[in-house]
């Protein structure tokens, strides 16, 4: 291989070339229970689905998720193996290899395996998955690769496939397959719970362990060698293909006779994907030139499929075989970089927020409650010459109402789940319990969304109380899934495996009005039988005119100023979150984000209140929206971001991807925009309460 050359970093292809339809794509599974076998073998977010920005999201306010040593959870405990002649109960002999979706970095579209026309078990079985892996688009089958337990195979055929350049059909499943080599798709096979990885040198002779491998690689008319072409010399013929119609597999085990138990655990699963022209199935030699596929299909072809398996013994402990995938991973210090910088920014803003209340503030307010012996008062000015208009209802209550609403719902979704995450109930390997986690606490948090609304509503003094509760309860949740019901259209238009089946939309459409909806109207009532929050002085009637505002005090400078902070202390971890989803890297370093979960939350509180006193000095009261749009313009900061990821880092081409690339990263933008903004708001609806609280008002 070339030094420094990655064979899975996929060039950009020609244009409109990620348009990919299946010739018969098999029908996606139903929803159904939460999984216990192979369907939970990647750790999360190496690839996304159809609602992974979703769970980007949630990723941005993160937490780690380790596993626990004390005891194992449902489904991910060790399961034994022995050779045929020493199987006991608790000890089992055969070995299956399971297959999940394709996915590609040029193309958001993945593809179940049966898309394609590979090998396929004639007794074909499929785990249920939970509901969080089939918004991922995880789709699991059974394969006819079937191992027996340290029993080793030599060049063993799984398959033959014939294509005839007279048949339509053949025609058409072959094309199917060059476009998947062109776009570099890459396999993703699961054993014991475990990816099946492929291990390569990439640059400074650092070994990278890749979850995924390709169906091939092409060399283009003009010669260019595409993705995996570079690993080996002999793919060198202009205009044709070369599939990977073999795999080499290394299973190591770790055995049981110096431990309590018996037989062995697999800790690790390697392979080696090959290329060979067999041309005698009966006289296999797993050697010689390698298997071409002519840019133009005019004679008839033969794909024989084989694969050989050797089994390892190795010292590595079963709770640790996840480690040289992850050790593989690089950019630790880089982490380390990004949360010095975070810790930077909020000690600067904390310095500030500190100068302002311990000594500005301070004075103040010791200078406001002075009475001169000698006059009546002293003269009013800065901040306490608003205090009969700071709690002035804004204008917009209502949609400001909604918006607290919904970000009071996310905020405590994301710190629930977060916290399961953390006390190990959302294991890594168990892919899906994240997502499943998080949608329904949020179904099941719609009471608090439904009574902060209604109690802020109510103290903006506002009397259209079921407009109020029916815009909690379905405008955000509303916009969130139309966008994800038009991406769902194209990728079911697609013949993608991340369009989610119409049972499972119905029971998201269930859950969202058979629960969801009720809960935050039980919200909605508690919420205005309170009593409007007191504020700490009394408001005027007549409204005082602001004075004229320098540029940094008017809205937009100060909004936008706002926002730069808390994204500065994230931006370096979206990049890792954002290349976990569409660059199919697997993402694990959930302690990192769960410090930059705790440095955001006070980021966005203290730049808020900042800039809230900024402007209250100036005399400008309408502080109410512009403290949520202050903290949540960190979120257009993102949606920047990510269009520049899209043009700068990602190979996606055709219009199909870039549509659902947009639309994914907007439900990412929307729900950071209302979290955020949520923060901001009543980080300095505690500030502007607190201040007026201590100041003596005639």
């Amino acid at each position: 291989m070339a030094p420094g050359a990655s064979p899975s970093g996929a060039r950009r292809a020609g244009a409109g070339s990620a348009i990919m339809t299946p010739p018969s794509p098999a029908p996606a599974p139903e929803l159904g229970a939460a999984s216990s076998g192979p369907g939970s073998g990647f750790p999360p977010f190496p690839a996304g689905g159809t609602m992974r920005l979703l769970a980007a999201g949630i990723l941005l306010l993160g937490c780690s998720a380790p596993l626990c040593a004390a005891f194992y959870l449902p489904g991910l405990a060790p399961v034994s193996f022995c050779e045929p002649d020493k199987e006991i109960e608790g000890c089992q002999a055969k070995i299956e290899l399971f297959v999940n979706r394709l996915d590609s970095v040029e193309s958001v579209l993945p593809y179940e395996y049966d898309a394609f026309d590979f090998c396929q078990d004639e007794r074909e079985k499929r785990p249920s998955e939970n509901l969080g892996q089939i918004l991922f688009g995880e789709r699991i089958a059974s394969s006819p690769y079937k191992f027996t337990f340290n029993r080793p195979e030599t060049c063993k055929v799984a398959c033959t496939k014939s294509y005839d350049p007279e048949k339509s059909d053949d025609r058409n499943k072959l094309a199917f397959l060059k476009k998947g080599m062109q776009l570099n798709y890459q396999h993703h096979w699961i054993i014991d719970n475990m990816p099946v990885t492929w291990c390569y040198q990439v640059e400074d002779e650092h070994k990278y362990c890749n979850p995924g491998f390709p169906i091939g690689c092409f060399i283009t008319t003009d010669g260019r060698v595409k993705d995996a072409c570079i690993i080996d010399s002999q793919f060198h013929k202009w205009d044709t293909f070369y599939l990977f119609n073999h795999v080499d597999i290394t299973i190591m085990y770790h055995s049981g006779k110096d431990e309590s138990w018996p037989g062995a655990r697999l800790v690790m699963a390697r392979l080696d994907p090959k290329s060979y022209k067999h041309t005698d199935k009966n006289n296999l030699n797993c050697g010689g030139p390698p298997m071409e596929i002519p840019g133009k299909f005019t004679n008839k072809l033969d794909l024989i499929y084989t694969y050989s398996v050797k089994f390892e013994e190795n010292d590595i402990k079963w709770a640790s075989r996840w480690d040289y995938i992850l050790e593989s991973m690089p950019h630790t210090n880089i982490q380390w970089f990004s949360i010095m910088n975070s810790l930077v920014i909020v000690l600067f803003l904390s310095g500030m927020v500190a100068m302002i209340i311990l000594r500005t503030l301070h004075k103040d307010i010791a200078r406001y409650n002075q009475i001169d012996s000698s006059e009546d008062a002293q003269e009013e000015f800065g901040w306490k010459l608003v205090h009969g208009d700071v709690f002035r209802p804004p204008r917009k209550g209502m949609l400001l109402s909604v918006f607290l609403g919904q970000g009071t719902q996310i905020f405590i979704m994301t710190f629930i789940t977060l916290f399961l995450a953390c006390l190990g109930f959302l294991s890594p390997a168990n892919r899906g319990a994240l997502m499943t986690c998080a949608v329904v606490l949020w179904v099941l948090l719609g009471t608090p969304a439904g009574y902060v609304s209604a109690r802020m509503y109510k103290t903006f003094r506002g009397e259209k109380w079921k407009t109020n509760v029916l815009l909690t309860a379905l405008l955000c949740p509303g916009i969130v899934f139309a966008d994800f019901f038009i991406m769902n259209l194209i990728l079911w238009v697609k013949g993608s495996s991340a369009a989610i089946p119409f049972g499972t939309l119905v029971a998201i459409l269930a859950m969202w009005f058979g629960i969801s909806v009720p809960l935050t109207f039980i919200g909605a009532y508690f919420g205005f039988k309170e009593k409007p929050i007191e504020h700490p002085v009394r408001t005027n009637q007549i409204p005082r005119q602001i004075p004229e505002q320098s540029f940094f005090t008017k809205p937009l400078p100060g909004i936008i100023m706002g926002g730069i902070l808390p994204f500065g202390c994230i931006f370096i971890q979206l990049f890792f979150i954002l290349n976990s989803i569409w660059s199919h890297q697997m993402y694990y370093m959930f302690g990192f984000l769960f410090l930059v979960f705790i440095i955001l939350l006070i980021t966005c509180s203290e730049a808020t209140v900042l800039l809230c006193y900024f402007h209250l000095c100036a005399e400008d009261y309408h502080w109410w929206w512009r403290s949520f749009l202050t903290s949540s313009f960190t979120a257009v900061y993102l949606f920047i971001y990510a269009v520049h990821y899209f043009f700068s880092k990602l190979q996606i081409t055709g219009t199909a991807s870039t549509i659902l690339y947009f639309g994914y990263t907007m439900i990412m933008v929307l729900i950071f925009f209302l979290f955020t903004g949520t923060i901001g708001f009543f980080a300095c609806f505690w500030f502007v309460s607190k201040i007026y609280s201590v100041v003596k008002v005639d």
